[in-house]
């Protein structure tokens, strides 16, 4: 007799349920053996799923292929289920190239469209949030499908399960939240990690339905999901499952499991989930002993016949124009000039008029933010927007930018641009994780672009405050995967961000809010683009180059009209990641002398790179040491006297004279 009760049987016929055997004892067989290559040193690190199998297959075996499923490192059987080659997991897991990351990432750390899985990075919790983004497209074309995600019970303590849940119930979105509670993570105990008797209890205070399933009963686990799942492609909305099992290896093979008293382990070896199937099926003359022999051999073949395969693959040689090439998704520019019709306006309605224009060129794009639908944003520039597109496009949400950045990811995996609006770029910090971690390494590490815009309105001078004038362009413009767009003119910033939003790849699109209504400019009417990664030089001149962006110009320009005697040429940047050096270089060695000017402060910033780029390419042309001009080392104090001493505008002349008469 099993020590599991499997009382859904009657609805499953015997073809399903030798499906479903031959299914939980593939992921068992293909691990069994990678312990032993790991031993061998043939692989580097295995995360091992054994003892918990049947829910990785039965919740696959529930959904639909086309269906996307986001599993953990301890859902080999998702892959298998699936039917993915099992030659390209075995060279996935030794770094060759008909694996799924090129060498750049290991184990289950990849995701592939052709087979609707999206991988895990081992931050845990973002994961969630993507899977709130698939749905959010589905919903959007009226698709009736189901996504599942997959967590730990350990990951339930991160914030970003809780953000993600919040904002699959508030959207209703068709997401299945499978939580395996294997008792441990790594070795704390759930005693340790929280305090309610169910993690299942946890859907309660997000209106959200929830179920507990033992998660070593392939039967109910496959029977209830698929109930589950037909119930919510009819009716979409958010469920939470807590799937009971336990793991029975250590969280990954070199920390074995001495903290599990044997007792424990004990009970649980006797509901493996394959042996208690198994007999099930013996008992009820399903499965015989040759065909549970057939099945054995056959998968065994397969194993060693594709391990052959990855074994005979070529090493991966590294090559450092393929590295490099990676790091974003290559796309033409196309130019789209701008009309000879202008308006008169201001930079934030410059913003506002590329944000809106892209909208209708772009028929599926959607914004969202806090306080962006009805109310407009806090700085007006949606307002009228859910007139014109409506509520599916134009989308408040709830104050959690960390799930709202992995759900735009989510969007893009599954073929919708978004554009996100962090209220303040000082907020970005509440989603830092998803921005370096998902959106910038997503195409170098498994060819999947990142079609997401963040709009970022930064800067001081506007008496905001430690908490909503920070200009932190420097802290992403050092993460490869990202662009960092920073105009300082409407109609740079009409025409790059409407680019912005072509750009397949991530782009941080910050905005200067001291510039919103103070800077106006004609600015052509039309729909047109401005090529990023190349600065504009705004004045010529032999005396010295002066290097700024954003707000900076502006005092650059400021400045000179009170050195009418000097001729400088005036760069602006413009695009900071992909950085024009071309131009930066030209200027150099023509004038020999150089200042960087940025609003942030000194240490660490942008024009600190620039310097030194400078100093390695230009040093035989300088006349004088570069000069960086930028704001005082503390925090941005709120005063208006405190204000303009702490910029390093108050100083950026008397710099100037300094480097010029040098």
């Amino acid at each position: 007799m099993s020590k599991i009760e499997y009382t859904s049987n009657l609805e499953l016929d015997n073809q399903t349920l030798l499906y479903l055997y031959k299914s939980i004892l593939k992921p068992r067989l293909v691990e069994e053996k990678m312990l032993i290559l790991l031993r061998q040193g043939k692989i580097s690190k295995w995360f091992s799923g054994i003892g918990q199998e049947a829910i990785a297959v039965g919740v696959t075996a529930a959904l639909n292929k086309d269906e996307y499923i986001l599993p953990m490192h301890r859902n080999l059987g998702v892959f298998t289920t699936r039917e993915i080659p099992l030659y390209r997991l075995f060279s996935q897991w030794q770094g060759k190239m008909n694996g799924f990351t090129k060498g750049r990432d290991r184990s289950f750390h990849f995701g592939t469209q052709e087979f609707d899985i999206i991988g895990m990075i081992s931050h845990l919790g973002p994961q969630l949030g993507i899977a709130d983004g698939i749905a959010l497209a589905n919903k959007l074309r009226k698709e009736q499908k189901v996504c599942a995600v997959f967590t730990g019970e350990g990951g339930t303590s991160e914030g970003d399960f809780h953000e993600a849940l919040n904002v699959a119930s508030v959207w209703s979105l068709p997401v299945l939240f499978c939580v395996e509670n294997n008792g441990y993570g790594l070795s704390t105990p759930i005693s340790e990690q929280f305090n309610c008797k169910n993690i299942a209890d946890k859907g309660i205070g997000y209106g959200m339905e929830s179920h507990i399933i033992d998660g070593n009963n392939i039967i109910d686990v496959f029977t209830k999901v698929n109930k589950l799942a037909e119930s919510i492609r009819k009716e979409p909305r958010p469920i939470l499952i807590e799937f009971k099992t336990f793991r029975m290896r250590g969280h990954e093979e070199a920390s074995g499991t001495k903290y599990v008293s044997q007792e424990l382990m004990n009970t649980w070896a006797e509901k493996d989930p394959i042996k208690n199937f198994e007999q099930f099926l013996f008992d009820r003359k399903v499965l015989t002993k040759s065909l549970k022999d057939e099945f054995h051999k056959e998968i065994i073949k397969e194993i060693n016949e594709h391990l052959k395969i990855a074994f005979d693959e070529e090493v991966i040689q590294p090559n450092i124009k393929t590295e490099l090439n990676d790091v974003y998704k290559s796309s033409l520019y196309e130019e789209i000039k701008p009309s000879s019709t202008k308006k008169n306006i201001r930079f934030v309605d410059a913003v506002s008029d590329g944000l809106k224009l892209s909208m209708q060129k772009h028929h599926d794009l959607v914004i969202m933010g806090q306080d962006v639908a009805e109310y407009g944003g806090v700085f007006k520039i949606t307002d009228g927007f859910v007139n014109e597109f409506g509520k599916e496009r134009v989308r408040n949400t709830p104050i959690c930018e960390s799930a709202i950045v992995s759900a735009a990811y989510g969007l893009s995996i599954n073929g919708i641009k978004s554009v996100m609006e962090m209220q303040f770029a000082d907020f970005v910090s509440s989603g830092f994780n998803p921005i370096v971690n998902l959106l910038a390494k997503s195409h170098y590490r498994w060819n999947q672009n990142a079609d997401v815009v963040v709009r970022m309105p930064c800067g001081a001078g506007v008496g905001a405050g430690p908490f909503h004038s920070q200009t932190n362009e420097a802290w992403f413009t050092k993460t490869p995967g990202l662009k960092v767009l920073y105009p300082a003119f409407p109609q740079d910033a009409k025409g790059l961000l409407i680019q912005a939003i072509n750009d397949p790849n991530p782009v941080l699109f910050f905005e200067h809010k001291a510039l919103y209504r103070s800077v106006y400019q004609d600015v052509s009417e039309d729909y047109f683009t401005i090529e990023i990664g190349k600065a504009n030089l705004l004045k010529k001149g032999n005396d010295l180059t002066i290097i700024g962006y954003g707000a900076t110009v502006h005092w650059i320009l400021e400045s000179l009209k009170e050195l009418p005697k000097i001729a400088a040429d005036v760069i602006d940047l413009r695009t900071l990641q992909p950085l024009d050096t071309a131009a930066i270089y030209q200027s150099a060695k023509k004038t020999g002398k150089v200042i960087i000017v940025q609003e942030d402060s000194m240490f660490g910033g942008i024009a600190s790179d620039i310097s030194a780029l400078i100093n390695e390419n230009c040093f035989e042309f300088l006349d004088a040491p570069v000069k960086r001009v930028a704001s005082l080392e503390t925090p941005i104090p709120f005063q208006k006297e405190l204000e303009n001493q702490y910029l390093g505008k108050s100083t950026l002349t008397k710099q100037i004279l300094e480097i010029h008469n040098y």
